[in-house]
Formats: C-alpha cells, sequence, structure tokens
C-alpha cells in the first residue's frame, strides 16, 4: 500500500520527442545545455519533415502502387498534409505492396553522426543514448487508411517499419541507442473513440502488438513506451477519466514484454491534481530497473503545478521521473528553452 503522505521521489527528466528548434544539432546542443544532467537519453527533436509526428508518412503513402487517396478535393492539415485517407486499390492484395523507404532510419542514421560528433566535442555528456522515436505501426495505419483496410495494410506496414528499425541497429552502436515506441492511436481504440480492427480484446490486442515491437528490438539496445493520448495542435483526441487504460497498459507491457523494458512514460492532464487520477498505477508492479515518467510538467503552470500534480501522483507511486504530456515540437519557439529549464527546475525541486 502506497502511502498518501508520501513525497515523491523524482529521478531525472525524460523527453518525449519533437523539439521545436531547427534542425538536430541546434536539439542536441540545446537540450545538454539546458537539461543534460537529468537526462539518460536525448531526442532529435523531430526536426524537418518529421515535425508532425507521423504526418509525413502520408507522403511515403501516395509512392506505393497499389495504394490510392479516396476521391475528392485534398483538405490540408497546417496547409502541407493531405488529410484524405488511402485504401487499396481494387483487386491487390496487401502482401504485394512494396513501401519506399519511410524515413525513419535515413533521420536516425545522420543524427546520429550529430550526436557522436557533439558527443567528442564534450558537448553531450558521456554515456547518454540517442533516443530514436518510431511510431507503432498503427498510429500510421490508424488514420491514414480507410476503416476496411486497416487489418490487412497494418501487418504490411510493420514489415517495412521493422526493415527501418533494422537499418538503425545495424547503423548505430547499440550501447549508444534507445528506441522508443510512441504508443497513442491504441488508446482511441480503448476509449472507443475509432473503430477497432484489433479484435474483441483490444487491450489484448495492444499488447500483443507492443510485445512483438519489444522483441524487435536487441536486449543491448535500450527500449522504451510513450503511452500517448495525442496531440494534435496540443489537444488530446479525449482527456482520460483516469490513468485506468495507461496502467492497464504499462501493466500488461511489462509483464509480457519478451525482455526488459528501460522505460514508460505516461500523460498526466493539467488539471489532474487529484489522488484519484493517479489511483489505477498504485496496482502496478514496475520493476527495479523500469524507470518510469510521468507527463506532469505543463508550461502554464509551472514548478508550482507540477509539484501539485507529483504530490498526487506520490499516492500510487512514489519514484518517478518528469516530462511533459507529449512532445512540444508544434508549440512555439520561444517556449522551447524555458520548458527545458522547467524539466530541470521540477527534477531538481525535491
Amino acid at each position: 500500500m502506497t502511502d498518501p503522505t508520501a513525497s515523491p521521489a523524482i529521478r531525472g527528466a525524460h523527453l518525449v520527442g519533437s523539439v521545436n528548434l531547427p534542425d538536430a544539432e541546434a536539439v542536441l546542443r540545446t537540450v545538454s545545455s539546458h537539461l543534460g544532467p537529468q537526462l539518460r537519453r536525448i531526442p532529435d527533436g523531430e526536426v524537418g519533415e518529421r515535425f508532425y509526428w507521423v504526418q509525413f508518412q502520408t507522403k511515403r503513402l501516395d509512392e506505393v502502387r497499389g495504394l490510392s487517396r479516396i476521391p475528392g478535393e485534398p483538405h490540408l492539415l497546417r496547409g502541407v498534409f493531405d488529410g484524405r485517407p488511402f485504401r487499396l486499390d481494387d483487386g491487390v492484395s496487401a502482401d504485394e505492396l512494396v513501401f519506399p523507404d519511410l524515413g525513419y532510419a535515413d533521420a536516425a542514421l545522420a543524427s546520429y553522426e550529430t550526436f557522436r560528433r557533439l558527443r567528442d566535442e564534450g558537448a553531450i555528456a558521456p554515456g547518454t543514448r540517442l533516443q530514436v522515436l518510431l511510431p507503432t505501426p498503427a498510429g500510421v495505419i490508424g488514420p491514414f487508411v480507410v476503416p476496411e483496410d486497416r487489418a490487412a495494410l497494418e501487418s504490411a506496414y510493420e514489415r517495412a517499419l521493422f526493415g527501418e528499425l533494422q537499418r538503425i541497429l545495424d547503423g548505430i552502436p547499440h550501447d549508444d541507442l534507445a528506441i522508443q515506441w510512441d504508443t497513442a492511436v491504441e488508446f482511441a481504440l480503448l476509449e472507443g473513440r475509432m473503430p477497432s480492427w484489433f479484435g474483441d480484446d483490444v487491450l489484448a490486442g495492444v499488447l500483443e502488438r507492443a510485445s512483438r515491437q519489444a522483441a524487435a528490438v536487441p536486449a543491448d539496445v535500450q527500449v522504451g513506451y510513450h503511452l500517448c493520448y495525442g496531440d494534435v495542435e496540443e489537444q488530446h483526441f479525449v482527456q482520460p477519466t483516469d490513468a485506468g487504460h495507461l496502467a492497464n497498459v504499462l501493466g500488461g507491457i511489462l509483464s509480457q514484454a519478451p525482455r526488459p523494458v528501460t522505460w514508460v512514460h505516461l500523460p498526466v492532464p493539467i488539471e489532474r491534481d487529484d489522488a484519484a487520477y493517479f489511483a489505477p498505477l498504485a496496482s502496478v508492479a514496475v520493476p527495479e530497473g523500469t524507470e518510469l515518467y510521468l507527463g506532469l510538467i505543463h508550461h502554464e503552470d509551472g514548478v508550482e503545478g507540477a509539484q501539485r500534480r507529483a504530490a498526487a501522483a506520490a499516492t500510487a507511486v512514489t519514484a518517478f521521473g518528469v516530462g511533459t504530456e507529449c512532445g512540444f515540437g508544434r508549440g512555439p519557439s520561444e517556449r522551447t528553452a524555458p520548458l527545458l529549464d522547467l524539466h530541470a527546475a521540477v527534477a531538481e525541486a525535491w
């Protein structure tokens, strides 16, 4: 039983992914100078075409022979990304599809060269790893494919994405690498906000896929999960009533993964400084070697708000690191440095 009066033991900070800076070098330098001592790994900021998470994958899907967008006028997100979904062409099997390079391996390998150079210069602390961010296959197929073709296309896309992962594993020394699986659409399915193609037991489908993702990462490479409720224009697709679905997925991943899980990150809405939100987490056994991070930092209310949420979290889990709910690459660039400093201030406040 967790002590309801306990103070949290804050164990460092975690950056979920996107950072609004011009390129990977700017991200790695800025993050290291503002927050380096609190981080075990650093992402490259999802810069360039990756700035809006998986939206750039629609341009890759446009290149796949046998896939077509539904007819109609394009409706653009941020004036760049066509939101019309894809479908299999008549008579085409998903097994026949040939995907182009998806862009994840090229970006990771280029960022690693920058990472290694900066570490050699002393700008990045020894022992820090490059954190490479990958979506789950459902995270691409769910929003971009018509419902009737999602099941078939998910398997085909998973093969292509795991191929990208293998290129990353082949090109980056394993003791310099950490892989994060960004898990978001799965919570839309669990919350009933999207028709499920996972079968009757959605949670079982989520965990079966998460185990495959963990198994694809060798034991000498760190692996983690960012559990996410979405971040379109800095808004969740639904505000969780409590951490129940998060706890179920967290507990399932930790118990079913075929290898140790290095870290898991969970979101905390800004208004949830009540013990009830965190209560489901009390039943999850987090192994000693797994780092738990709570996304309880919000730029709107600074250290004081984070402390309130951390105190409420400590009624269920007493040791955790801190972060924001999601990446902050889509917020204004002038917010970036103060937000990094806020991470450091919250992590050092206890």
